[in-house]
């Protein structure tokens, strides 16, 4: 697999947050979701920017419900959500740190914070909706820098990462997603999305290893 100079290259650390990890048990663990931090960190070593997300929901949001009629349903607020999912990623709790080992937020060059509103719960961390119409700005940021390919990892594979890389492919962007640096919530619906990824054009490497010394 051959890259570009690390000026070109972006690492996007998606959503590697200790909800999605039995750090927090309660919330939406990812078996091994706590350990992706040291390979994130060295994926991040190819690349000449880094880049972050966080879910961001508040424990009032309109898809933590048990009425599935009141998610999803056009016309009415929850337009923006496709399921109901329990309280995850309040802002304040652990669950809405980082997975152990990675930097603070403020020390990427970029970060989005997403899922703020009650009634927006998106997945990919290139929008704020479903629709993909309301930017969060990762697209054009890396563009104004020249990228051209963006190393992609985080939790979980077969939601969020997934969401996020599909929109950078489609964006123009070569995306290649570590797998050493992602974990799925389940078999099955993680081998559909990497075949989903895969059918896009995104590229799987199964750590920085594989992709060879670079100086």
């Amino acid at each position: 697999m051959q890259l570009p100079s690390i000026e070109r290259i972006a690492s996007f650390d998606v959503d590697s947050q200790r909800t999605f990890t039995p750090l927090c048990p309660d919330e939406l663990p990812v078996e091994g979701g706590a350990t992706i931090g040291p390979e994130l960190n060295r994926q991040a070593g190819l690349a000449r920017w880094r880049l972050g997300s966080k879910d961001s929901h508040s424990p009032e949001a309109v898809w933590v419900t048990e009425d599935a009629d009141k998610v999803g349903k056009p016309g009415v607020p929850g337009t923006n959500v496709e399921e109901h999912w329990p309280v995850h990623a309040v802002p304040g709790t652990e669950g809405f740190e980082l997975v152990p080992g990675l930097p603070r937020p403020a020390e990427y060059d970029y970060f989005v914070w997403k899922g703020v509103e009650l009634d927006m719960h998106p997945y990919g961390a290139c929008f704020h909706d479903m629709a993909e119409k309301m930017s969060t700005g990762v697209i054009e940021w890396l563009r104004a820098r020249g990228t051209s390919h963006v190393l992609v990892g985080g939790l979980a594979t077969d939601f969020c990462v997934k969401a996020t890389a599909l929109q950078l492919q489609a964006a123009g962007f070569q995306v290649l997603l570590n797998l050493a640096a992602s974990r799925g919530i389940a078999p099955d619906s993680t081998r559909d999305a990497l075949e989903e990824m895969r059918r896009a054009g995104i590229e799987t490497f199964d750590g920085v290893e594989a992709l060879g010394q670079r100086t």
